[in-house]
């Protein structure tokens, strides 16, 4: 009851102080019930907590790009190159969203870069529902490439015998299969709006990419591989990068402390960390039961096969964030293999259904904000057919990388 009402809230998303009361009440109604100890559920928030600090300190750094213009420039970019054609529209939105996905979290994706990708459709006068749809799958499908990209895989790392570069190295040749077949497909499903040529620009318009954000970034991400093989977690480099980026905003009159404050979304990390104790108390009672009776006990493609879909499944009956973790504590004694396996589903199959992620929510809640209304029979229309063969592709190209 507990996970429903956390779920219930994610999808309703109701205010900072509703969404962290009631994620406090669930955490500490599952605790009365003595499913958990005291130690277990520490043990739970500890593990949490980095990752939580990561959340936050990232979605602070975007906040501070998008307020500077970083989004609205590369999507310029992105603009100018097209010539006006909506094809290489798409081809750019794809790559330039892959990019924010990998580096910034998917979460920067569909709040931050989906309405300036948006404006720069509209401003052509060609549709934009290719470029809105190519970021809400790259949100998902493109956050296999790092560590930092999706909540998922920085639970996962731990169980994971990789360092930040080795796990890039494993997931390239899985993403560069994924982002073909999502390019494909959107190319075969959206072929009337692609087809549209506006009138090309008279001129190319100047764009003047903000320096001190652009750098900011480049250094985080050199920090995060240069500082994983010693052991150093994200978010210690995502925070020391927030605090400059803080500074030089503050300067610029960008933004103000409180700002700062509410981009770094204080009570939805506490709805996390809530969010933790509960699904480690249903991991030791029935539902942990359940799952590990569904695992395979081995690394073959058939198995990481059903790991994948296993993994798709509960990702959207649960939420992805929930599903790992449940799913990647039972994997783990497999090794590399099977947690990576699982992450495919609890990423690429999250795109599934709208329950999958809470990007795919705030996807929609952004759109129907700006007027663009998605109904559901548009969103799985794209969803049932991409997700089933990106899922396929990307667990076959990792039982050859693995």
């Amino acid at each position: 009851m507990a996970l429903l009402a956390l779920l219930a809230t994610a999808y309703r998303h109701p205010s900072g102080r509703t969404e962290a009361l009631i994620g406090i009440g669930a955490a500490a109604v599952t605790l009365a019930t003595g499913i958990l100890g005291r130690g277990e559920a520490w043990d739970a928030l500890r593990h949490l907590a980095p990752v939580v600090a990561f959340l936050a300190t990232i979605l602070v750094v975007a906040d501070v790009c998008a307020r500077a213009g970083l989004f609205a420039a590369a999507a310029q970019v992105v603009r100018n190159v097209s010539r006006g054609r909506a094809v290489r529209l798409l081809g750019g939105v794809f790559v330039l969203a892959a990019a924010v996905t990998a580096v910034l979290s998917l979460d920067a994706t569909v709040v931050l870069l989906t309405p300036v990708v948006i404006g720069a459709a509209v401003a052509m006068g060609t549709s934009s529902r290719p470029g809105a749809y190519a970021c809400l799958r790259m949100a998902n499908s493109a956050s296999l490439l790092l560590p930092v990209s999706n909540l998922t895989n920085l639970l996962a790392m731990r169980h994971l015998d990789l360092t930040f570069g080795g796990f890039a190295l494993v997931m390239a040749p899985v993403l560069a299969v994924v982002l073909i077949v999502e390019y494909v497909v959107l190319r075969v499903l959206f072929r009337a709006e692609l087809s549209e040529r506006a009138e090309p620009p008279t001129r190319r318009l100047d764009v003047d990419l903000p320096r001190v954000p652009l750098v900011a970034v480049v250094v985080m991400l050199v920090g995060f591989a240069a500082l994983s093989p010693l052991g150093v977690e994200p978010f210690w480099v995502s925070t020391v990068v927030a605090a400059v980026l803080v500074g030089w905003a503050r300067r610029e009159g960008l933004l103000g402390v409180g700002d700062a404050v509410r981009a770094a979304h204080p009570s939805f990390a506490i709805f996390v960390l809530s969010l933790g104790v509960v699904v480690a108390a249903l991991s030791t009672g029935f539902l942990g039961d359940a799952v590990a009776d569904l695992l395979p006990g081995s690394t073959s493609y058939g198995a990481l096969l059903v790991i994948a879909v296993v993994a798709t499944v509960l990702a959207n009956a649960l939420t992805n964030l929930s599903a790992t973790l449940l799913v990647v504590p039972l994997l783990a004694p497999l090794g590399t293999p099977a947690v990576l396996a699982a992450l495919l589903g609890l990423n690429i199959g999250s795109g599934l259904t709208y329950t999958g992620s809470l990007a795919n929510l705030l996807w929609k809640r952004g759109l129907d904000r700006q007027g663009e209304h998605v109904s559901l029979r548009e969103f799985h229309r794209v969803s049932l057919v991409a997700t089933p063969i990106a899922l396929v592709a990307a667990v076959s190209m990792l039982a050859l990388v693995t």
